[in-house]
C-alpha cells in the first residue's frame, strides 16, 4: 500500500496484489517464517520483491498480448470476416501461440461458432486463402493456426 501511494499514479500496469494472491501459499510461508524466531524480515523483503518482479513481468505479458492482437487486426482489418471468423480468430489469439488444445479442425470451429462441418470449412478454407491461418498437416488429420503465431514465436 505504501508503494502504491508514494508512487502517485493513477492508473498502473501492473497488479501486485493479483501477484500476491497468485503466490498466496508462498506468502504465507514465508509470513510465518518471519513472525516466528528473531523477527528477521529480510527473506520477506526479498521474497516480495521477487513477487513485484513478477507482477511487472506478468503485465509486461499481458500487455504484450494485446499490442500483438491489436496489431493483427489493424493487419487484417481490410478483410469482410463474419461474426463466426472474428469470434474463433479472438479464441485463438486468447490461446496464444500453440495453445490451442489440439489445434483448430474444423470440427472445433463448427462447435465453437454452432454452424455446420460445411459452413466450418468454407469459412476455414477463406481465411486460409485470405492468408490469416495456416494449414498443418494433410487430409483428415489438417488443423489451423494463425499465421501471425509463426512470427510470434
Amino acid at each position: 500500500m505504501a508503494l502504491s501511494q508514494d508512487d502517485q499514479q493513477r492508473v498502473r500496469s501492473y497488479s501486485l496484489s493479483a501477484q500476491i494472491m497468485a503466490d498466496r501459499e508462498e506468502y504465507y510461508d514465508i509470513l510465518e517464517r518471519c513472525q516466528k524466531g528473531t523477527c528477521e524480515t529480510t527473506p520477506w523483503l526479498v521474497w516480495f520483491l521477487g513477487c513485484y518482479a513478477r507482477a511487472i513481468r506478468r503485465s509486461e505479458d499481458i500487455l504484450n498480448g494485446v499490442f500483438s492482437r491489436s496489431e493483427f487486426w489493424r493487419r487484417h482489418d481490410h478483410l469482410q470476416l463474419t461474426d463466426r471468423q472474428k469470434k474463433v480468430i479472438n479464441r485463438l489469439l486468447e490461446a496464444n501461440p500453440g495453445g490451442f488444445e489440439g489445434g483448430l479442425t474444423t470440427k472445433n470451429y463448427a462447435s465453437i461458432t454452432h454452424t455446420s462441418k460445411g459452413t466450418a470449412f468454407r469459412e476455414l478454407d477463406q481465411l486460409y486463402e485470405w492468408g490469416v491461418l495456416e494449414r498443418v498437416g494433410k487430409g483428415r488429420s489438417v488443423r489451423y493456426e494463425l499465421l501471425c503465431d509463426k512470427n510470434t514465436k
